[in-house]
């Protein structure tokens, strides 16, 4: 099918993958060849259980056959989604209890800024250099990376930036700003966690200017880190809650979650002041509902942090600089762009799938579903091993 895909459906890079795709089950990805490769992308964080797991399957098929779309978002009582919003409310900390879902990450980027922007009564947005939350244009705009950007200009105004991991910037936040809005762990710019007590710093100087936080967790989120949420480990509760891709399982959804307070000032004054068609859709939220349980009732979560330690422990390698991340969200550094070009590239060959981040052009990533084997991971790391050896000599 390669010469319809590059004549009939748009293409997002003049050199795509292109690998064609016959199924998929657990860790593995095959081909039409009949060629299995072990995947240690995840659909981009996005399949937290492996490939058609059976608990999301049954849930998405349950569903399909009980009814699909009904009407738009927040009108009728749908009962998965309700059971998601309320399973959780029940995981979060107050005062993060209601849920507005949609249909993906930079749509629920979008829903948060407009959210604070209602609520506060103010415009002013502050972001992080480097961050990366998305393509529409509110996303977009506080994105920020140039040549991603000038394309599109102009883009939302009264957006400024600040430094991640800088406190002396936070200063920068004042009684015009509605929000800050950050990533917990930095995706594009090379999986950069925040240090120290930084977070908790952000928190403080919002509560003191009245500036709402939206922290964005559509990687880090549902147990990639090691918790639920990646800013369980920083000591710091947003206002806004951002999430999606591992949130069903590879199905297309987002969410974003705050106080019913602050999510109350959508519904009125204007009325249907955010509306989405097919956010919240019952198969979609079925799909989140069986992996929310999934994750939450195993060992997954908990298992994360092992499995980064055998990570950290098989790629041991002169030509790996660091390797950055948390669990199972993890970035090598690699001497060189086209050393990080040679070991995703090398490495599909060999049966073992990585891929690139947005900015960083010398890493390489390693995002596996949370559902990965030990034996996969030393299967995957020998090969990416044996790769960074021959590209050294």
């Amino acid at each position: 099918m390669k010469k319809e895909f590059f004549a009939h459906q748009a293409q997002t890079t003049p050199h795509p993958l292109a690998m064609e795709i016959s199924h998929a089950s657990g860790s593995y990805i095959y081909d039409t060849d009949g060629k299995a490769h072990l995947d240690f992308v995840a659909g981009v964080s996005a399949c937290s259980l492996g490939h058609c797991h059976p608990n999301v399957v049954k849930a998405i098929q349950e569903q399909a056959e009980t009814y699909l779309h009904v009407m738009v978002y927040g009108e009728y009582v749908q009962e998965p989604a309700v059971r998601y919003a309320e399973l959780l409310a029940s995981l979060l900390p107050e005062p993060l209890e209601t849920t507005y879902l949609v249909n993906s990450g930079t749509e629920a980027i979008e829903g948060a800024l407009k959210l604070a922007r209602r609520y506060t009564g103010r415009s002013e947005l502050i972001a992080a250099h480097r961050a990366y939350h998305g393509n529409t244009m509110g996303s977009l705009s506080v994105s920020d990376y140039e040549p991603r950007k000038s394309p599109f200009r102009p883009l939302i105004p009264d957006v400024r930036y600040i430094h991640f991991n800088a406190p002396i910037a936070l200063e920068n936040i004042t009684e015009k700003t509605a929000a800050v809005i950050l990533e917990t762990i930095q995706g594009g710019a090379g999986f950069i966690c925040p240090e120290a007590d930084y977070l908790q710093k952000v928190r403080k100087r919002c509560d003191e200017t009245g500036a709402l936080l939206i922290l964005d967790e559509i990687q880090p989120g549902f147990g990639r880190t090691g918790n639920l949420f990646a800013f369980e480990h920083y000591g710091c509760v947003p206002d806004i809650l951002v999430m999606g891709k591992g949130m069903a399982s590879g199905m297309p959804v987002g969410a974003f979650t705050s106080s019913k307070e602050i999510m109350d000032s959508l519904k009125d004054h204007p009325k249907l002041g955010h509306i989405t068609t097919f956010g919240g859709n019952p198969v979609i939220a079925a799909a989140s509902l069986a992996t929310l349980k999934t994750i939450t009732e195993s060992n997954l979560i908990s298992d994360t942090l092992e499995k980064e330690k055998q990570f950290r422990e098989l790629l041991q390698h002169p030509s790996i600089l660091e390797i950055r991340g948390k669990g199972l969200m993890l970035a090598l550094i690699m001497k060189t762009p086209e050393m990080a070009d040679y070991v995703v590239l090398e490495c599909a060959k060999k049966g073992v799938l990585l891929f690139w981040l947005l900015f960083e052009k010398r890493a390489v990533r390693i995002s596996p579903p949370l559902t990965v084997s030990q034996e996969e991971i030393e299967k995957g790391c020998r090969i990416i091993t044996t790769v960074l050896t021959a590209y050294e000599q």
